[in-house]
């Protein structure tokens, strides 16, 4: 087949690097080498050591190599675009000096890749999944973002990672008009893209029918799956998409709503040929439950032709 798979630290709660409750990062590393992922995300700036000398031997430890870094920062304010840069010149030279993951036969652009999120916001959180509630951004900000989308790329490149974005719920790159607007905006040499299943799914969209539609711009895919009776209730009390996830709004892929079948048929037909990393955010309380939930969910995967 023609797809790696991939873990990644949210999977285990691991969002807020600064959260007492976090799992130490060993648990993580050794849980998602047992379940089977030969790769993993670096997770919120500063979760996984930054010495380079102490995180290649964690990783070879436990068989693992690092196929992105994530950047999950207001991406709007002017005030913090001094730090996101910062950030985004730490993580890619570290993404620079880490062994390269496996290479997929026809990949588009070399693995590992900078994730670049708009981080889950007050104003919009609550209208998470609820396109004709949120309130979008006015043309001058919505060109700031652009601006700041492209900046942020062009760092990256100059260490010669790709950043690909991720929609995400929560935050002002979420809904189908945004995403076309950032992919309108922004040309394929300057960025590439990276969709969720689960959080296209959140945001009412159709996970195949998006993957087909940005085929060309499709460099990284993430993997979730939804339990719809929880999601129905998280966006009918206008919870939160956080809020959302500690409740179990995401859960083992096959057990939930979304479509891996027709995702399946989507990925082949565009010629999708690279990593998928699978998450399932929760309370990272509720961690020692990770490492069973991975394994379903490539069981789950594996049952259903994906042969990873």
């Amino acid at each position: 087949m023609f797809w790696k798979i991939a873990g990644a630290p949210g999977a285990w709660g691991v969002e807020d690097p600064n959260n007492p409750n976090n799992p130490p990062y060993e648990k993580v590393l050794l849980e998602a080498s047992l379940a089977g992922y030969r790769g993993i995300e670096l997770g919120p700036y500063g979760y996984l050591p930054q010495d380079i000398d102490v995180l290649k031997k964690e990783l070879e430890k436990y068989k693992l190599t690092i196929v992105a870094g994530t950047i999950y920062e207001d991406l709007l304010s002017e005030k913090n675009f001094d730090t996101v840069i910062q950030k985004i010149k730490v993580t890619c030279e570290l993404l620079s000096k880490l062994p390269k993951p496996t290479q997929i036969d026809g990949q588009r652009y070399e693995t590992p890749y900078l994730v670049v999120i708009d981080a889950v916001n007050k104003i919009r959180d609550p209208f998470a999944g609820h396109p004709d509630e949120a309130v979008r951004l006015d043309n001058k900000n919505r060109e700031r973002l652009i601006d700041h989308l492209r900046i942020a790329a062009e760092i990256a490149k100059s260490y010669g990672v790709r950043a690909v974005v991720h929609p995400h719920a929560g935050g002002y790159i979420e809904f189908a008009d945004e995403i076309d607007y950032v992919m309108e905006n922004l040309n394929n040499k300057e960025i590439g893209l990276c969709l969720d299943t689960g959080h296209l799914f959140y945001s009412q969209m159709s996970p195949d029918k998006w993957i087909k539609k940005y085929s060309d711009r499709l460099d990284y895919v993430h993997f979730k799956d939804v339990h719809l009776e929880t999601y129905e209730k998280v966006l009918a009390s206008y919870t939160g998409f956080f809020k959302g996830c500690e409740k179990g709004v995401m859960c083992p892929i096959g057990s939930g709503t979304v479509k891996y079948k027709a995702i399946k048929e989507a990925l082949i037909e565009i010629g999708y040929k690279g990593w998928i990393t699978i998450e399932q955010e929760r309370d990272p309380l509720l961690a020692d439950g990770s490492l069973d939930d991975a394994k379903k969910s490539i069981n789950f995967l594996n049952q259903h032709g994906y042969n990873l």
